[in-house]
């Protein structure tokens, strides 16, 4: 049984170091879309490669964080988490080395794979390490200091992109790097299931749900072409889905086992985060580079006019959390999206001439009291519509759904609102396309209010509560359970 107290210098070294490998995860998957504009500029990249930045990472993130817990449990827990943490940094500093959009695009997608790694490995080492009576409050702290640096990423990425440039949005996860690795290193105790070693992981499955999101996405993305190589992609792409599901389906350790859909309310759920961070994708993707294309802020001021949205999170989401389990979640999950729909509909308001205090200000703050109210219900609906012993399976499940469904807006909601290659670069072609992607947004909001409140019914007592209480990322849930596993034993 693990023993390590959190008070003790050791539970503060573990705390340390899982909050620096998170926050690095963290950070990057917020600092970037500030950089954007400045990427493009110096690069001389059109919106497709600027779309591929974003989505390289989130790519083999969502195809691989299933895989990097079941490697955690077979191999070690810390190992991989080191492995992890010194390979994001790795390919952080090829990112800040890039000499031109290709480069950058494959490294964002080592990048993801590092993510895959270290993101459930933060998280299993304090579940594996610390005592249970410590457990939650280790798990709460992390979450809470995890969403500080979500919060403040904005600000970073936009104060390193105005001052040294955006290659130090990447080059700031080596130093974090060099700090965190030799910690978990010296102070972490090492830990693995022995159940794991009874089954084999799923490679292919896991090779098919990304081919098939890389295909799709890729189709996406180019489709302005209308080439026969694009529409070859997007069929090979569904074609890679539907293996991917006969796979999971026949094989005995499959990395998403399709039993877990046998709750309608899981299934319903993850529709649910479907919509929902399909459309915080596309906002935080688009929003960062309307307030500099077309209102004209630096990249600080950008970075520092979205924070709004985490602070709030960071400040509401354990009270939020509170009230859905005394009033049950098929109110917040209906409420939430529409109050979202409304702050993207606001973000209309949001031109050449916008003021923040009247314009973008209350836009985000609408925007983010809907996240508060969504979020930590939608976890707690996850983990309350299976059974206890699969709670960590389904909220990694969970958690790829949410970046898999960023993914496909960053990809999509270019081409749906017509979008040229070199809108960024006009700032009435990016906004008016901004504004017709904002309704799109609001619209997919609005179907998923609908179906949580078609669908979501009352949690059964006594089911698993989400551990974090307080988080404040803004595109994906947070993870849960004992472990998040690929695989079931």
């Amino acid at each position: 049984m693990p023993d390590v107290r959190l008070a003790s210098p050791q539970g503060k070294w573990i705390l340390l170091t899982t909050v620096l490998g998170s926050s690095m995860a963290l950070l990057d998957s917020t600092v970037v879309n500030v950089a954007l504009p400045a990427i493009g500029r110096d690069l001389d990249a059109d919106l497709a490669a600027l779309q591929w930045t974003v989505n390289a990472y989130m790519l083999t993130l969502a195809g691989l964080i299933l895989l990097g817990g079941s490697l955690g449990d077979r191999y070690g827990r810390r190992k991989v988490f080191v492995v992890g943490v010194v390979w994001f940094a790795a390919a952080s500093l090829l990112c800040g080395l890039a000499p031109n959009a290709g480069v950058l695009v494959a490294a964002r997608a080592l990048q993801g794979v590092g993510g895959a790694l270290l993101t459930p490995g933060s998280l299993a080492l304090i579940q594996a390490s610390f005592h249970p009576d410590d457990r939650g409050r280790a798990v709460g702290l992390w979450s809470g200091f995890g969403g500080v640096g979500a919060a403040v990423g904005p600000f970073v990425g936009g104060w390193l992109v105005d001052g040294p440039g955006w290659r130090w949005v990447f080059l700031l996860n080596v130093p974090l790097a060099l700090v965190c690795a030799p910690i978990a290193v010296r102070h972490v105790p090492e830990s693995a299931d022995g159940r794991a070693d009874h089954g084999r992981f799923d490679v292919l499955g896991a090779v098919l749900g990304a081919l098939a999101l890389a295909l799709v996405t890729y189709a996406l993305i180019e489709a302005r072409s209308g080439s026969l190589l694009v529409a070859v992609t997007a069929i090979a792409g569904v074609a890679a889905g539907v293996a991917f599901v006969a796979v999971e389906k026949r094989r005995p350790d499959p990395m998403m086992p399709l039993g877990v859909f046998a709750s309608r309310q899981f299934t319903a759920v993850n529709l649910v985060t479907l919509c929902v961070y399909g459309a915080f994708g596309g906002f935080f993707f688009l929003g960062a580079v309307q307030l500099q294309v077309v209102v004209g802020y630096s990249a600080l001021q950008a970075g520092t006019a979205l924070l709004p949205t985490t602070v709030l999170m960071l400040l509401f989401s354990a009270r939020s959390g509170a009230l859905a389990d005394r009033i049950g979640p098929r109110i917040p999950l209906t409420v939430g999206p529409l109050l979202c729909a409304a702050g993207m509909l606001l973000m209309l308001r949001v031109g050449p001439d916008a003021s923040y205090l009247a314009d973008i200000l209350p836009a985000l703050l609408v925007l983010g009291a809907g996240m508060v109210t969504l979020v930590a219900p939608l976890t707690a609906t996850v983990l309350g519509s299976v059974d206890a012993s699969r709670a960590g399976l389904a909220s990694g499940i969970n958690n790829a759904a949410a970046r898999a469904a960023g993914l496909i807006a960053v990809a999509a909601l270019p081409l749906v609102t017509g979008m040229g290659e070199e809108a960024y670069r006009s700032p009435t072609a990016f906004d008016n396309a901004f504004g017709r992607a904002m309704t799109v947004c609001a619209g997919v909001l609005v179907v998923g209010s609908v179906v949580a409140f078609a669908t979501v019914r009352s949690l059964p007592p006594g089911c698993r509560r989400p551990e974090c209480r307080t988080y404040g990322a803004v595109l994906s849930p947070p993870l849960e359970g004992e472990r998040t596993r690929g695989r079931l034993s």
